[in-house]
Order: C-alpha cells, then structure tokens, then sequence
C-alpha cells in the first residue's frame, strides 16, 4: 500500500500540496477527487495476491490511504494515519511507544479529553504521568524521570489557555532524556505550524477541528518523522482498529483542501476580536498568542505562521457574568469544539474541561474561550457586545 503523491506536490507550496498530495487523479475515470471507497474487503489475485496492497478495510482502504498521504506532506513528515477521532489516535501512540512502568510529561493545562485519557486510561494500565508548564522548558526538563520517561508531551498552542511551547527547544530536551517530543498540533493545523521541521518526532491532530473545518465529521491523526516509529504506529493502528472511515476520511481530505484560506479567515477575525475585547471595560483580561503582552509571544511569532483562530478571555464579573455572556450569544453557537466555519462560545470549566475540576489543571472559573469562525466580522463584534451585556455593577 502506496501513499499517492505526485512528485510536483511533493515540491510545492503549502496550498498545492494540500489540493493535491495524497492522490492521483484516477487512471481509469479521471477523478479528481478521491472516490469513496465504500468497501470492507477487496478481491485477491490469488492467495496473498493483494492488489495495491489492500486486503481488508481495518488495515487499509484507499480513500483512508489518499487522507494520510496528504496530511503526512502538509506536515512535511515520512508517514501519516488516520484515525476515528483525536482520542483514538492519541490512545494508539501512547500504546506504540508506551509500556507499563513508563512516564510521559504533559502540559499542566491539557485538554481535558487528554488528561482523563492519561489520568483514567492510561494510568490503571501503568503509564505514569507528570504534569509541567510547556511555556517553561526548565520545568519541563525538570519533570523527566530518568531512563522512565519516553514521551514528553506538548500542546502548543495550549487548550485553553493558549500557552507556547518553544518545540525546537523541548525538541532539545526530550531527545537529550531519550524520550520522543509529541506535538498536539489541532490549534495551530499545519498551515500555521509544522512541529516536525522543528525537532517534534510526532504530530497529533484532532482533525474534527480545523483539519476537517466544517463541524460535519469526526477524527483523529498521526504525523510521524521516523520510519522505524511509523512501523510501530501502523502495527497497532491496525491492531487496534480504531480508524477513519472513509467517508469520513473523504470529508476530512476536503476539507484540508482549503485549510489555507479557511485559516487566514480565522486569523483576520480572530484578530479584530482581540482588538475589540483588548479594549472593552467588562473584559479583565485577553489571552491570544498575537498580543505582544502575551508571555509566549515571541516564541509564537517565531515558530508559527500567525497566531490562528481561538481566544481566550477572563470577564471582569466572574464565573456567573462568564455563564451569562455564553448564554446570550447568538451568533456565536454555544457549543463544545472548535476550528469549524462557525463561531462557537463555551465555558471551558462546565464544558470543555469539566474533567480537570479539582485538579492541578483546573481552568479559571471566569474564562471563556472562542472558536472565531468566518463570518463577517462585524456581526461578531455585535454579538459579543450584546452578549457580554452592562458588565459588573461597582
């Protein structure tokens, strides 16, 4: 089994790598497009004679096949695989590279998802983890067990609270322990960040969110540098078998086809929000990699392309004026996720991250986090003015 990948799009620029790495245009029809592989088997010429490599749809499937070559080339890895969600890919790596009695360091602000995932999956197995601030490479050195710990683990930026990991030099850390650098890479897609030309040896998606970018499909991926790491993903990617179905591997590779122009939508709004709430009394404070008082700014501005669509914000009434403001919107969709077309508005500690409540990773009670979409600006700017409503009395 092939990935597809003409030479020319292996050369080219990030828009023609992503309309057409992955897939040739069909020898017998013409198609442009990947069809729908809607099959679970495949016929043999023969015993063992496998046409292309395909056998059975769990270990491949051509639809599936065209989604990994293409995203492998827009993270400008070796190999790429793609999953049922981000959970699923997440769980599968750990289980190819982790054993019980093994340590991995995570962001102390993680996504909630991935924390349960290590804190209640993973740990009963026998994976221990430590939790450290990406944005601190000190602390996160610090957090290695020596000869124990074989992943260091980042997200940057951070869910939800946006902070930067500086990848190449975690890169540098990890690799000095022994240990493989993972890069949840959702909030930046690779338009905005390629964590493996910086050191990373994996790339996690969730590809529900800006990959896929229109909040009609479910997944997950994996990027990966090294071959000999490939191997052990794909034995138990298969293994496993929680992979994408191919129409929802066929929904995700069209939506990576405009991933480049959906992300300067995202980042164009996104930045007329900063702006808009930077400078509103009812707000107490914005996160978003793009403002220079942002503690991981210059790290941002050096490794990502732009600062991408999701802010963050404390209001200045607390946790009840924050529950407020997401049930007034309009606009913007209250909703879990985030990176699709529309603008959606949540409570990270009642949605989101619920799962880290009276932890070490428990969000501020007044944060709400947006997912800016790609409306027209103005109308954003009217709903948050009208939801954020007379602020604070006194």
């Amino acid at each position: 089994m092939t990935e597809q990948t003409p030479e020319h799009a292996q050369k080219s620029g990030f828009e023609t790598r992503a309309i057409h790495a992955g897939y040739e245009p069909d020898e017998m029809t013409g198609a442009v497009i990947p069809p729908i592989y809607a099959t679970s088997t495949y016929k043999q010429d023969g015993v063992g004679g496998m046409r292309g490599g395909y056998e059975y749809s769990r270990s491949g499937n051509p639809t599936r096949t065209a989604l990994e070559g293409n995203i492998a080339a827009l993270e400008e890895g070796e190999r790429g695989f793609a999953f049922a969600s981000g959970l699923a890919a997440e769980h599968t790596l750990l289980q190819s590279l982790c054993r019980p009695g093994d340590h991995v360091v995570i962001p102390d602000d993680a996504y909630g998802g991935t924390y349960r995932l290590f804190a209640k999956v993973e740990q009963p197995w026998g994976l221990a983890h430590t939790a450290a601030p990406v944005s601190d490479v000190d602390a996160m050195r610090a957090a290695i067990r020596p000869g124990e710990t074989k992943v260091v683990w980042v997200e940057t930026p951070t869910n939800p609270l946006l902070n930067i990991g500086d990848i190449e030099a975690l890169a540098a850390v990890a690799h000095d322990a022994g240990a493989l650098l993972v890069v949840d890479n959702t909030f930046a897609s690779p338009y905005l960040q390629q964590p493996l030309t910086l050191g990373a040896d994996v790339v996690v998606h969730s590809t529900t969110k800006y990959c896929g970018g229109h909040s009609d499909v479910v997944g997950g991926a994996l990027v990966v540098r090294d071959l000999d790491v490939a191997e052990k993903v794909a034995f138990h990617q298969n293994s496993i078998g929680a992979v994408a179905g191919p129409f929802d591997a066929w929904l995700t590779l069209r939506g990576l086809k405009t991933l480049a122009v959906r992300m300067d939508r995202h980042c164009d709004n996104a930045e007329k929000v900063v702006e808009f709430l930077a400078g509103d009394p009812r707000v107490a404070q914005v996160v978003y990699p793009g403002l220079p008082e942002h503690p991981g700014h210059a790290v941002a501005s050096r490794q990502m392309k732009r600062y991408g669509g999701i802010v963050s914000f404390r209001v200045a009434g607390g946790e009840q004026q924050a529950l407020d403001t997401c049930g007034r919107a309009k606009v913007f969709t209250l909703a879990e996720s985030l990176g699709g077309i529309e603008s959606l508005i949540e409570h990270p500690g009642r949605m989101t991250h619920a799962s880290v409540a009276g932890t070490a990773l428990e969000v501020p009670s007044d944060l709400i986090r947006l997912s800016v979409g790609i409306e027209t600006v103005e109308d954003l700017l009217a709903d948050l003015d009208q939801a954020l409503g007379a602020g604070p009395v006194g």
